[in-house]
């Protein structure tokens, strides 16, 4: 695949797909990390679900030395995966980078992982390193935890996808390749070739803040293809607070339900033992938020009480309104 040569500088035959609302200074500091780089996508696909006109004006005058064109776009309704389904609709180049618009570039970021997608014919696609949110060594309950979910032991597991779809980030061990091989692909900062997303890349169940619509996608794509991590390709993640944050009621629903849509619809996970081990890591995760944060139980129980009753009533697969706000 051909590149175009400015200068001293390339553009990649890639268009990035950026999400936001109403975080205009956020996104600008996203596009300074990456006017930095010498090689950069093509264009950027701005889908914009603010209320004001910063965001717009920020793409009418980009920061210096950004290359790649902004193509901005009014958001036709509003959400993490509407939104990124806009933006590859509208995308004109042959590999898509998903990104959030809270990510730093690092140096050699996306040509590292245009490298490496290039590089092997079997993968579909490749994720940077968060340095800031990378694979922690689990303890003696997680261990049993993962252990029960993935039905064996795994010296790492760093970038698994474990029983009812638990996702786990990539590890960013010395001792580990350059190039390591995941079940997942976070949408952070991702790119895949167009040609072996679906159309469109996310289910419509997905609204809101869309929590578990990267794990979705990429269990879509793995399917045919292998997904990998690229070690050297770095970002930080900065990260922001937002409403969905705030509304851990809403919050706890959403994550429950949308992955108890993944267990059942993309692992074909129905058995038995597949909501058994789903109840327990549900039980597992909430018990944890309680004991970090005590203030947030009396909101995260009811939610996941609410969560609990439309699985029990058979009505959790049902395109309603499931998330909140981005």
């Amino acid at each position: 695949m051909r590149s175009a040569a400015i200068g001293d500088r390339t553009l990649l035959p890639i268009s990035a797909v950026v999400p936001t609302r109403d975080r205009a200074s956020v996104l600008e500091r996203t596009f300074v990390s990456l006017a930095a780089l010498e090689e950069q996508p093509t264009e950027a696909v701005v889908v914009d679900a603010s209320d004001g006109q910063a965001t717009a004006e920020l793409c009418r005058r980009p920061p210096r030395g950004l290359r790649t064109h902004l193509n901005y776009l009014r958001a036709e309704e509003p959400g993490a995966a509407a939104q990124r389904n806009q933006g590859v609709a509208a995308a004109t180049q042959p590999a898509i980078l998903f990104h959030d618009d809270d990510i730093l570039f690092e140096p050699d970021c996306v040509i590292r992982l245009w490298e490496a997608v290039s590089a092997d014919p079997t993968l579909g696609g490749v994720n940077a390193m968060i340095t800031n949110e990378s694979y922690r060594r689990p303890g003696r309950a997680s261990r049993w935890l993962f252990r029960f979910l993935r039905g064996h032991a795994e010296d790492s597991y760093g970038g698994l996808c474990l029983g009812p779809g638990l996702n786990l980030l990539p590890d960013d061990s010395a001792d580990l390749p350059p190039v390591v091989s995941v079940e997942w692909l976070s949408t952070g900062c991702t790119l895949y070739w167009r040609r072996v997303l679906p159309d469109p890349p996310f289910d419509s169940f997905f609204q809101g803040y869309s929590l578990g619509e990267d794990l979705a996608l990429s269990l879509t794509v793995r399917r045919d293809w292998a997904l990998a991590n690229v070690r050297s390709a770095r970002i930080l993640h900065d990260c922001q607070p937002g409403d969905h944050k705030a509304d851990r009621v809403a919050l706890e629903r959403m994550t429950i339900l949308n992955r108890y849509f993944i267990m059942r619809r993309l692992l074909s996970r129905h058995g038995f033992g597949d909501h058994l081990k789903f109840a327990v890591w549900q039980a597992f995760d909430v018990a944890g938020q309680i004991r970090h944060e005590p203030r947030v139980a009396p909101r995260v129980l009811w939610g996941a009480a609410i969560a609990a009753a439309r699985i029990a009533t058979g009505s959790a697969l049902e395109p309603r309104d499931n998330g909140v706000r981005r």
